[in-house]
């Protein structure tokens, strides 16, 4: 099992205000969950107005206007069942930590997160899966708010990585990053084709889908074979345990590895490299193959 040698001196997770957010310190901002349905979404002025469930021992249920990030604006639609964060900070109410909330996700995403759990749990000590095994099997969320179980990529050659958003150390995930990026652009250059590059978020409680949209489109990135992903916290823990990526928490802080893996067509296993220092080339000379 090739894991690199220590973990990083660890990635703060720092607080981000959301797009829409105000200056002041928020010391005096309350929080609710929320669930409700979006009735409209306002680009321009970055707010969605949603009909919400009642808020017990705060708010009726009633249809609102609240600021949002640009991000949850940009894969927000009319009809959205969502559960979220309602923040009031003075007279001001925003939606924070936006995840869809229909029938169909929950069910798809529950039931992936269970069979990988039990899968883990069978296959023990020997959870890691060397290369020639195939990709755990899983079900995820993307920047677009869609599930997306890893069969999708099946007849198409994966790279795939663990980031978070909030990682400030640039050897780190951003390094990572920058890298996946050089990646997708000079494999196109060399020809390769039917390629995929997947993303998953080491800090799935912060890194909701709209979270992973506003990281892509602040940066630049094609997503049009790029996939960011998020979700359960249960199945990415069971993911990185069978991919061999370590990952703990201190507090405000992640202390992880990093790996960049190849999966063939089949789904399986072909290479990996640990760290974020992985030579561009190489993965382009196999991604040609």
């Amino acid at each position: 099992m090739a894991l690199a040698a220590v973990l990083a001196p660890g990635c703060a997770r720092q607080s981000a205000a959301p797009a829409a957010a105000t200056p002041a310190a928020d010391a005096a901002e309350k929080r609710y969950p929320l669930t409700g349905e979006v009735v409209r979404v306002d680009p321009e002025r970055q707010v969605m107005i949603v009909t919400h469930d009642e808020i017990k021992g705060f708010m009726m249920a009633m249809t609102m206007e609240f600021k949002v990030a640009r991000g949850d604006v940009a894969i927000a639609h009319p009809g959205q069942r969502i559960r979220a964060e309602l923040v009031q900070r003075g007279e001001d109410y925003y939606l924070e930590k936006i995840w869809p909330d229909d029938a169909a996700t929950a069910r798809a995403l529950a039931a992936a997160a269970s069979a990988l759990a039990q899968d883990t749990s069978i296959r023990g000590k020997e959870a890691y899966r060397e290369i020639g095994e195939n990709l755990p099997e899983f079900t995820l969320l993307d920047q677009e708010a869609r599930a997306v179980s890893g069969t999708r990529f099946r007849g198409r050659q994966v790279v795939l990585n663990f980031i978070f958003t909030r990682c400030p150390i640039a050897t780190m995930c951003p390094a990572a990053t920058e890298r996946m990026a050089a990646l997708q652009q000079a494999a196109r250059q060399a020809g390769a084709k039917d390629f995929e590059l997947v993303s998953i978020s080491l800090d799935p409680e912060y890194d909701t889908p709209g979270v992973l949209k506003d990281y892509a489109t602040a940066r630049g990135l094609d997503t049009s074979n790029w996939s960011f992903l998020t979700g359960p916290d249960t199945a990415v823990r069971h993911l990185l345990a069978q991919l061999g990526v370590i990952r703990e928490f201190e507090g405000a802080t992640i202390k992880h590895t990093l790996a960049t893996v190849l999966i063939n067509e089949q789904g399986r296993i072909t290479y990996r490299v640990d760290g974020s220092t992985w030579q561009v080339d190489d993965f382009v000379r196999r991604l040609r193959k």
